[in-house]
C-alpha cells in the first residue's frame, strides 16, 4: 500500500466521477460504478465484470482482509486516501469502497414456460425502479424489461437494488413496438396496471402461462395506448379515498399476485 492515491486529477477517480455523473460517460464507455463493500461483494460473487476496484486506505485496513480474497486476476485495485474518498463518495457515510464495473451487453429476454415478469413502462425516480428490481429478485420473478425508463445503470439504481441487479434477468427496449411485437411472438400475456374502476380487481385475476404486468410513470400512469394494448386492465383494490399508490409499492403487490 506504498502508492496512496490523492489527486483527483488521477485518471482512473477521473473516470470514476465521469462514470458517476454522466449517462452519455457511462454509454460511451460501456462502464458503471458501484460504491459500498456490499454490491461490490456482490458483482464480485456473480462474476459481473467488475474491471476496477477503488478503496480508501481505512477501507483497505478494514475490509481487505475479506474482499481481496475473492478471484481478482482480472480486476485492478487503486488505493485512495480517505479524503479523496470522501470526495467521490455519493452517499453521505461512505464505506470507502468503489468499483469500475462493464455494463453487460444488451441479450434478448429469455422467456420461460409459465414465466412471470414486469414492464417498467416509463418509470422515472431512480429509487423506484431499483426496489421493484430487488422486489422481483425477492419475489423470484423470470425478468425485467425497462421501456422509456430512467438509465437502469445510474448511480441511484444500482445502489436501491441492493446487489439484485446482477442476480436478475434484465432487459431494455425503449421501443414500443419492438416490445409488443416481441411479447406477442413470445406468446406473453400482458396486464396493464391502471386505475381505471372498470379494470379488473388483480385479486380476480388468474394468470396462467407466461405473463407480464405492465407499471406505468409515477406521476402519469400508463399511457392509454399502451394499456389499451395489453390483454387486460387489473386494478388493486384499495379501501377509502386511496385511489393509487406508489409505482415500486404497487408493483410488489402485483408481483405477488403473479406469484400465487
Amino acid at each position: 500500500m506504498d502508492n496512496i492515491i490523492t489527486s483527483k486529477d488521477n485518471p482512473v477517480i477521473k473516470l470514476y466521477q465521469k462514470l458517476s455523473s454522466s449517462k452519455k460517460e457511462r454509454s460511451e464507455y460501456g462502464l458503471f460504478v458501484l460504491e459500498g463493500l456490499r454490491i461490490v461483494e456482490d458483482a464480485l460473487r456473480e462474476d459481473s465484470g467488475l474491471e476496477h476496484i477503488i478503496i480508501t486506505k481505512q477501507a483497505y485496513e478494514k475490509f481487505g482482509d475479506t474482499l481481496f480474497q475473492a478471484d481478482l486476476r482480472n480486476t485492478r485495485t487503486t488505493v485512495i486516501s480517505n479524503e479523496l474518498g470522501n470526495k467521490i463518495a455519493s452517499t453521505e457515510k461512505t464505506q470507502g469502497v468503489f468499483a469500475i464495473c462493464r455494463i453487460p451487453v444488451e441479450r434478448r429476454m429469455n422467456f420461460k414456460e409459465n414465466g412471470r415478469y414486469v414492464v417498467l413502462f416509463g418509470l422515472q425516480d431512480p429509487g423506484n425502479v431499483g426496489m421493484v428490481i430487488r422486489t422481483a429478485d425477492a419475489l423470484g420473478m423470470d425478468g425485467i424489461i425497462l421501456s422509456g425508463s430512467c438509465d437502469l445503470y445510474s448511480p441511484k439504481v444500482i445502489r436501491s437494488t441492493m446487489g439484485s441487479v446482477f442476480r436478475t434477468d434484465i432487459m431494455i427496449e425503449n421501443d414500443a413496438e419492438k416490445l409488443f411485437a416481441m411479447l406477442e411472438e413470445n406468446s406473453v400475456q400482458t396486464s396493464a396496471a391502471v386505475i381505471d374502476s372498470d379494470a379488473v380487481p388483480v385479486t380476480e385475476c388468474v394468470f396462467t402461462g407466461k405473463q407480464a404486468v405492465f407499471i406505468g410513470n409515477e406521476g402519469n400512469g400508463l399511457p392509454r395506448e399502451t394499456a389499451e394494448r395489453c390483454s387486460r386492465r387489473i386494478i388493486i383494490p384499495m379501501n377509502g379515498s386511496i385511489n393509487s399508490l406508489n409505482a415500486a409499492m404497487a408493483a410488489g403487490i402485483l408481483m405477488w399476485e403473479l406469484r400465487k
